[in-house]
């Protein structure tokens, strides 16, 4: 359907594996393995042989599902099963799975060895419009997203709607979260769109303007240092909050983090950034209406803040914001006060709390 480049990345969208197997045969690679979790490997691998004809010249290392395993102590489990499997810097590792597994798949490519070929085959909705474009790698460290990665782009990624018919509702819906971003930060008509349309469904045509939308704004900035912030609005409170429910008996996905992120920078970008209080309202209205009810306790408010300051995009120890000026447009390197963060979170309960 659509092939677009970034950089020296190619992405592939609804083409098929054929050319998969060109790029095999074009690299000369001494192996090529299969980065895999347990669920990925079940319900994933089958469709991905099916669509390269049964190919089967590959070894499978497979890990854990889960957030909670994309740190250094599995890494240097996949680094080892390399060693073990005699690995030389001409292996090729095809990730193919969530943003747990393209995170932290590339991060030990572009690490093993000083770095090895690796290519992205996104499975979930999430990673197909987030994770898997723009080469950023990473693993979290004590409960803080991404603290440790690398810059490096994948040879190619492969973007395959095949893959979400294997998804949960709950899954879809973490997804969604990051197209209704895109629409907010970058295309007022995508995000309207949106408001019209089934995250249970979402369409080849809405996939790609999102992975269109994230592409234009990598390409333009690749490491993020100014333009490609952007990217960032309802993260900085959101990463916060799914790290900090992480550890908790209930833990929430990316998307359902990042909806509160957002309508809590909503707000926020009424306050700093000129967001009409007629967009803040909507914003609020449909991403509430959306995503399920979860109160933000006040005692965790410290702990919140505490997760945010850590964050890798502040400077000079100022939690930094991207915040809305309007629907379809947003600035960057805003500075937020720490009371007025505490008020975001407590207008996000207000939805739930009378």
């Amino acid at each position: 359907m659509a092939v677009l480049e970034s950089a020296e990345s190619t992405i592939y969208f609804e083409t098929g594996l054929e050319s998969l197997n060109l790029l095999i045969e074009k690299g000369n690679y001494s192996r090529v393995f299969v980065f895999a979790d347990g669920n990925t490997s079940e319900l994933c691998l089958p469709v991905f042989r099916e669509m390269l004809d049964d190919f089967s010249d590959f070894d499978l290392i497979e890990t854990d599902p889960g957030e909670e395993n994309k740190n250094i102590d599995f890494c240097i489990g996949i680094w080892k099963t390399l060693l073990d499997f005699g690995a030389d810097r001409k292996c090729l590792m095809i990730n193919l799975g969530g943003g747990v597994i393209t995170d932290m798949g590339g991060f030990v490519a572009s690490t093993y060895k000083r770095g090895v070929d690796f290519v992205n085959i996104p499975t979930t909705l999430l990673s197909q419009v987030d994770a898997s474009v723009g080469g950023k790698t990473g693993i979290d460290v004590d409960s803080v997203k991404n603290m440790v990665g690398t810059f490096t782009l994948p040879k190619a990624v492969y973007i395959e709607s095949k893959f979400l018919k294997t998804l949960p509702e709950r899954e879809l819906l973490s997804g969604f979260a990051e197209m209704i971003k895109h629409g907010l930060i970058a295309d007022k008509d995508y995000y309207l769109s949106l408001k019209n349309s089934d995250f249970r469904a979402p369409g080849p045509d809405a996939v790609l303007r999102s992975v269109e939308i994230k592409n234009k704004v990598v390409t333009t900035d690749p490491l993020e240092q100014n333009l490609r912030k952007i990217l960032n609005f309802g993260h900085t409170i959101g990463h916060a909050v799914e790290s900090y429910a992480l550890n908790s008996p209930s833990p929430l996905t990316h998307g359902e983090a990042i909806a509160i992120g957002m309508i809590c920078e909503a707000f926020l970008s009424h306050k700093y950034a000129e967001l009409s209080k007629e967009e803040l309202e909507d914003i609020k209205n449909y991403i509430s209406g959306l995503y399920p009810k979860y109160i933000l306790q006040p005692e965790s408010f410290e702990t919140l803040l505490k997760l945010m300051q850590s964050d890798k995009k502040n400077e000079h120890g100022q939690i930094m914001f991207s915040l809305l000026e309007r629907t379809g447009h947003c600035a960057y390197n805003c500075k937020v006060t720490e009371k007025d963060i505490e008020e975001s979170l407590i207008y996000y309960n207000s939805i739930y709390v009378a």
